[in-house]
């Protein structure tokens, strides 16, 4: 397996310059204090966490709704935790993404910037074969997962930082410079997936489920995925027939898992069909001492290696 280029170490390490990123979930850990922060921010999962922290750095106390290691569709919100929502200067989230923070803003009335506003999201694709496919799980009928393409990324990136500015204009120009620090970052991390899935012997990458639809589209990609959007459902026979013939038409030899979903059906497939897995991480929730870039990193690397790339 490849190791890390050196332009991705160089961007983790100037992004964690910018707020020391953890990966705290529904705490009150940020890069500030209650006492000293300018701005407080909630926010309702861990790639816009991320970016809160890395735009605001000391100077806001940034919280997560969603527990670290807690699968963001599935989040519940505690009583503690809407009235800690209500007492945000802003709250950062993805309309329709979760359906418990999506009502925990509205009954709260907290300034909130949506995700969705400042990126163009993709429809989903849709498997009329799926048993027990719903929508429980909030992301209606577009694809959520737009941080898996660091170039959207950086746009909300950006759009957080103008809505610091806005909040706090006396830190303005703090704001300003993070974000475009940020973006740089994201930026070069963009380009490293650019150059190392430029050449591969493959170019479908088959899934646990359609996760990784914009990852796909930003690098020449093909996702065939095992199950729909919503993590829960569960494929019809009928459709683990068609991976298995994707899988011997392409010569795929990996199924891509993930860390905090069930992986038992792609397991089971691996095993009938004679491929491997390995974990591609959504980015949805971080373990300790990762971050963002981090766990990008892994998943270009993992990529290279099941792809064959050059």
């Amino acid at each position: 397996m490849k190791t890390a280029p050196p332009l991705i170490a160089a961007a983790a390490a100037s992004t964690l310059l910018l707020a020391g990123c953890s990966a705290s979930g529904a705490d009150t850990e940020g890069s500030g204090s209650a006492t000293d922060a300018a701005l407080t921010v909630a926010t309702a999962f861990y790639p816009l966490q991320f970016v809160a922290k890395q735009v605001g750095g000391d100077l806001v106390e940034v919280t997560s709704m969603t527990p670290a290691g807690v699968e963001p569709h599935d989040v519940e919100l505690s009583p503690a935790t809407v009235r800690q929502l209500g007492t945000s200067d802003l709250a950062l989230y993805l309309a329709d993404f979760q359906p418990a923070v999506d009502d925990a803003i509205a009954s709260t009335g907290v300034e909130s910037l949506d995700a969705a506003t400042t990126v163009e999201l993709h429809a989903a694709e849709e498997h009329a074969d799926e048993e027990g496919e719903d929508d429980d799980h909030g992301h209606g009928s577009e694809d959520p997962h737009f941080w898996l393409d660091p170039d959207l990324l950086a746009h909300f990136g950006d759009a957080v930082g103008e809505a610091f500015a806005a909040a706090d204009p006396d830190n303005a120009a703090t704001y300003t410079a993070n974000a475009e620090a940020l973006h740089a970052s994201l930026e070069d991390l963009d380009a490293e997936f650019a150059a190392g899935l430029a050449q591969c012997e493959r170019d479908t990458i088959v899934t646990g489920h359609e996760a990784f639809s914009y990852l796909a589209e930003a690098y020449g990609l093909h996702q065939e995925g095992i199950a729909g959007l919503d993590p829960e459902s569960e494929p019809s026979p009928a459709r683990i027939l068609e991976i298995k013939d994707i899988i011997a038409e392409t010569g795929a030899t990996t199924i891509f898992t993930e860390d905090a979903v069930s992986a038992s059906v792609a397991e089971a497939l691996a095993t009938d069909v004679g491929v491997e897995t390995t974990v591609l991480s959504p980015v949805e929730t971080v373990a300790d001492g990762d971050d963002y870039i981090g766990v990008m990193t892994r998943n270009l690397s993992v990529l290279e290696d099941a792809l064959g790339c050059e």
